[in-house]
């Protein structure tokens, strides 16, 4: 049995977890809008055809925020196509995924959607095929009162209050060749600066995100960063990273350190924001955002189409069962971002719905059910709110093909002082040994046990599908853990996530 030791004390602060690190991503990509938010065919389907189960999950998951609409998607979108009477708005080639757009949902109906689901937009504006006086255009139609003709028009289209959308993207992966008008670093730079310079003449307290590298394989990784933040530093307030694990070589030990990679990735964003930050002599700091993360289980045939099935609305695309491993790296992907919550601040898991994402539904149908890797993002969104406390941890370590010295116990704790509770997330990465976890929380005088939950399976590539929803689900340890004279005692099994949750008495 691997011996593990860690300290959590309420001195110990990162930062306050700002919420939006549990915000999501919806895109008009495959059947993440058709078919996901809008299936008007469904039983479950509300007045407008908006699934009411996917509307219940945003809501039980208090998700703050979703980014809209896209994604590659967004490269090549006409946002004036999506307002106004439906019948009148044309259909369009989607470039980005050689797909028909219909525009039967644009800006007008996701914002309507976001209220029911008691959640708030990101809007992600077009810095590719778009300009910048059509980025000018969308925020005064979306957020000015009246008075102007985008407002007013938005007024005519029956929506009398403007939608005070906060958070505002400047494109998306502006440094990859396969996005639609590609800029180089010093034009994207530029473009986004003046963008970001009429949006905060319009409204101050505006948020804005510019593109920074869109992976960490990327070969232009600090360099693409530091030419886009000679531009923009003083204009912007968050730099968007993205970045996807997948387990190509079918080694599960390798592909459980994945978060070691994550988090090199964080600390260069970081030190490319603060690099600037000297060069610039500023008060200011930027800090990150990961508009886009998520592992990636597709198999090799799953988007085939034939040439006649191109073009067509709405087609299943990056649709696959996340296996049991998959949600593993999921939750050490969150414990990643709450370890630097003094810097990340926002985050959206991608995708929401059907497209490489946690929660699947029959087209049509009423049937859904919720992949392996919802789990760690439930939890995270439930319980971790409040402070992020460093966590210091004595382990041993593994060597893997990919990496050497994986610490065989991945954990983060987090303080929610209002509520006099702690919560302790961790991942026990050996694939065949239970851990036995000795934690000093003396610093948390009069806490009890409240409750040690458990996701768990033997099978790796174990996965949940519409026939058999509950394969992989998480369970209440039974006599798992204890709490005696401050000090904690759990037994994490072998591939194990694990929530530790106390309250004080």
């Amino acid at each position: 049995m691997i011996k593990a030791k860690m300290t959590i004390d309420k001195a110990f602060k990162i930062s306050k977890v700002n919420e939006h690190i549990y915000d999501a991503f919806v895109e008009h990509l495959g059947r993440d809008v058709y078919g996901g938010v809008y299936d008007p065919e469904s039983p479950v389907a509300d007045d407008m055809g908006f699934r009411k189960d996917l509307i219940d999950v945003v809501q039980s998951l208090k998700i703050p925020q979703v980014r809209y609409p896209g994604g590659n998607f967004c490269s090549g979108y006409q946002w004036k196509d999506g307002i106004g009477p439906v019948e009148n708005r044309p259909k369009r080639l989607d470039l980005a995924f050689q797909s028909m757009e219909t525009n039967r949902i644009g800006i007008n109906e996701f914002q309507e959607w976001a209220k029911r689901a008691r959640t708030e937009t990101m809007m992600t504006v077009n810095m590719g095929t778009g300009s910048i006086q059509e980025a000018r255009d969308l925020f005064e139609y979306c957020n000015f009162k009246g008075g102007s003709y985008w407002s007013d028009l938005r007024k005519a289209h029956g929506h009398s209050d403007p939608y005070h959308i906060k958070t505002w993207c400047l494109g998306n992966e502006m440094d990859g060749e396969w996005q639609m008008g590609h800029f180089s670093a010093d034009l994207y730079g530029q473009k986004a600066t003046e963008t970001a310079k009429l949006f905060k003449w319009m409204d101050p307290e505006a948020e804005i995100i510019m593109c920074g590298t869109s992976s960490p394989l990327q070969p232009t990784l600090g360099t693409w960063d530091a030419g886009v933040l000679e531009h923009a530093y003083e204009h912007v307030d968050l730099m968007d990273m993205h970045i996807y694990f997948k387990n190509d070589m079918n080694d599960t030990q390798s592909y459980l350190g994945s978060a070691l990679v994550f988090d090199d990735y964080i600390r260069s964003g970081i030190a490319a924001l603060d690099y600037m930050k000297v060069v610039k002599k500023s008060k200011k700091t930027v800090n990150l955002a990961f508009n886009e993360w998520n592992v990636w289980f597709i198999l090799e045939d799953t988007d085939k189409r034939s040439k006649e099935e191109l073009w067509g609305p709405a087609p299943s695309l990056l649709e696959d069962y996340f296996t049991f491993e998959d949600a593993l790296v999921v939750g050490d992907m969150l414990i990643s971002m709450l370890k630097h919550a003094d810097r990340v601040k926002t985050a959206c898991i991608s995708q929401l719905v059907n497209v490489n994402a946690p929660f699947m539904t029959e087209v049509g149908g009423s049937g859904s059910f919720k992949q392996t890797i919802y789990y760690p993002y439930m939890d995270a969104c439930l319980y971790g709110r409040g402070v992020a406390l460093t966590t210091p941890v004595e382990v041993d370590c593994y060597d893997s093909r990919d990496f050497g010295d994986v610490p065989y116990l991945s954990a983060v704790s987090v303080y929610d002082e209002e509520n006099e509770r702690v919560t302790i997330f961790a991942i026990n990465r050996s694939v065949g040994e239970e851990m036995e976890l000795k934690c000093d929380m003396r610093a948390f005088e009069g806490y009890k046990l409240e409750e040690h939950i458990i996701l768990h399976d033997e099978d790796p590539k174990a996965h949940n599908s519409l026939k058999d929803p509950e394969h992989v689900a998480p369970f209440r340890g039974q006599n798992t853990a204890r709490i005696e004279d401050g000090r904690l005692s759990a037994l994490l099994p072998a591939m194990s996530w694990n929530v530790i949750r106390m309250k004080k008495r």
